[in-house]
């Protein structure tokens, strides 16, 4: 859970949508998974279209633009999320993980300045053309320390691990009798080097 200095601080909004804002948007999302599915789209890539008519597998879509009706197999469409995913932080938490889902999500979260999304192990960046205030001092002490899913995605949490990892392996190895006393100097001391550069 954030804090409030966190939260008080200018790139904050850029990492993490506030809990209240991120239920109203919740609310009046136009389309769910029940009545709705994704389309395939020439323009977007995917539309959200209500469910008009459902007979067995073919399914009946009155298309948002125009209000025209389109039929659709429904191995041709894909599902939608539940409005509790609206611009989730870690993508493999989708209960439909699909193209349609992942493309919406990004697109949600870069409308709102959130360039940073995990998809799983992997750390997803959208890069804006622009500065944020999210590479500064304040922002990676924020951190320093804290496990992954106690932060919003940002480079520094990715960055942050993998510090923290080196240092258990080193350590490890320090401590067995079987690991070469040169080669965890030699590590030590690369640590030494970054660590250095960064303080």
């Amino acid at each position: 859970m954030a804090n409030i200095d966190m939260m008080m601080d200018p790139g904050w909004k850029y990492l993490r949508q506030a809990q209240d804002e991120a239920l109203k948007e919740q609310a009046a999302r136009r389309f769910d998974n029940k009545t709705h599915a994704w389309l395939p789209d020439v323009s977007e890539g995917f539309v959200a279209a209500p469910i008009s008519v459902q007979e067995g597998d073919n399914l009946t879509f009155t298309m948002p633009a125009d209000g025209s009706l389109k039929k659709l197999m429904r191995s041709e469409v894909q599902e939608i999320n539940p409005a509790k995913f609206e611009k989730t932080e870690d993508m493999s938490n989708l209960t439909f993980l699909n193209e349609a889902s992942v493309l919406h999500n990004l697109r949600q979260r870069y409308y709102s300045m959130m360039i940073y999304t995990y998809s799983g192990l992997f750390c997803v960046f959208i890069n804006p053309y622009k500065m944020l205030p999210i590479y500064t001092d304040s922002v990676a002490n924020m951190y320093v320390n804290k496990r992954r899913a106690e932060m919003p995605p940002h480079l520094f949490a990715v960055s942050d691990e993998a510090f923290r990892n080196m240092m258990t392996v080193l350590t490890i190895r320090e401590e067995s009798t079987c690991a070469p006393r040169n080669l965890v100097l030699r590590g030590f001391h690369i640590c030494r080097q970054i660590i250095s550069i960064h303080v």
